[in-house]
């Protein structure tokens, strides 16, 4: 492979600029587009042993899983019994305002494409 440079618009693992990092450790970064209007793509990290609640979204997703594994279970509380695991270069589908909690064993990053107006809300706040 050469030294070629990294291409606007083009991302690798390597290359994310993260914008927003949590205190759990979870990494966000909006690589393209605007989540107020419109397609935007994003990264997300999610360290081992983070689990997110049950939460929807207001638009459907498409989750690309780029390391690790993803587990990801649908539901309005959380059950550890029906999490899947989804290994690199599995592809879902989340369909908007679906009940869902996810997290990893293990660090994992996906990308993930949408539409906006982008919203997430928590079952139990």
């Amino acid at each position: 492979m050469t030294d070629l440079p990294i291409l606007p618009g083009a991302w690798s693992p390597d290359t994310i600029v993260w914008r927003e990092i949590a205190a759990d450790g979870s990494k966000y970064a909006l690589l393209d587009g605007d989540k107020a209007a419109g397609v935007f793509a994003y990264a997300f990290f999610i360290p081992a042993g983070m689990w997110d609640p049950p939460h929807w979204h207001t638009q459907d997703s498409r989750v690309f899983v780029v390391s690790g594994q993803l587990e990801l279970g649908y539901g309005e509380v959380f059950d550890r019994a029906a999490l899947r695991a989804y290994p690199p270069g599995s592809l879902l589908s989340v369909p908007a305002q679906a009940r869902h909690f996810d997290g990893a064993a293990v660090d994992t990053l996906i990308y993930g494409v949408a539409r906006g107006p982008w919203a997430t809300r928590y079952v139990a706040p």
